[in-house]
């Protein structure tokens, strides 16, 4: 097995087709296919903030349900959306208002599609990927070593939002613990959720969400290969989006 983790892409449907193209896949009908049969793996957060959430989600579900030639778990803007399109109360403000009001300008018909395609894409999503053939772990905001295994409330957390310790800095952004640093591990971590200027690789973990949404780049974590392949965005540049460590 070979895979391409695909860092935190939110709505950027067209650095992420470049992307692909710079990763050597091609397009067939609706989705993408790699030559040497590479397994594209979506960490989570597809959707909100950026221009096009929902022409990412009909790709990404095409791969993943209708072809299996991809896999995905679920971040925490993921989540959120699915619980909006679930009926409850949530607050349509982070980046959600975008997906929502791309959502709202369809027709009723086009809204139960596209609602039942995401719903059915986190529905049968693993909450994170273990996968041996390439001795790795794939969890949207990361995962501590005791965690692996375990699917309880706290790991949902974790998996989910981080390391949150229920601070918050001066700007009202909750402060996380860097759990990174106490992983020992020898599968890779790969992760995204925060976004980073470069790649964050911390013992045998790795964050690659570099903000592509924010005006950075989208990034892919090759494996076993261990080689990143980023190409750059088309958003406007968010400077004070971007996380400096140590916290």
């Amino acid at each position: 097995m070979k895979i391409d983790v695909i860092g935190d892409v939110h709505g950027c449907i067209n650095e992420l087709h470049k992307l692909f193209k710079t990763l050597g896949y091609q397009k067939q009908d609706t989705i993408y296919i790699h030559p040497d049969a590479r397994i594209p793996v979506f960490l989570g957060d597809i959707t909100d903030r950026g221009p096009a959430s929902l022409q990412v989600i009909k790709l990404v579900y095409d791969m993943v349900i209708v072809h299996n030639k991809g896999k995905y778990v679920p971040g925490n803007h993921c989540n959120k959306l699915y619980r909006y399109f679930l009926g409850n109360n949530v607050q349509v403000r982070h980046g959600l208002e975008t997906t929502v009001a791309e959502y709202k300008a369809l027709g009723k018909s086009e809204q139960e599609l596209i609602k039942t395609k995401f719903m059915t894409l986190v529905e049968q999503a693993p909450l994170y990927l273990q996968l041996p053939e390439v001795q790795a772990i794939v969890a949207h905001a990361g995962i501590k070593e005791s965690y692996i295994g375990r699917t309880d409330k706290k790991v949902e957390s974790f998996v989910l939002y981080g390391d949150v310790t229920g601070n918050f800095d001066e700007n009202g952004r909750p402060i996380r613990g860097d759990w990174a640093q106490d992983y020992h591990g020898s599968r890779w971590v790969v992760y995204g959720h925060t976004p980073v200027m470069k790649p964050r690789i911390v013992n045998k973990t790795i964050n690659i969400d570099t903000g592509c949404v924010f005006g950075n780049a989208l990034s892919a974590f090759r494996l076993p290969e261990e080689k990143i392949v980023a190409v750059p965005s088309k958003q406007a540049y968010v400077a004070d989006k971007f996380k400096s460590f140590p916290f």
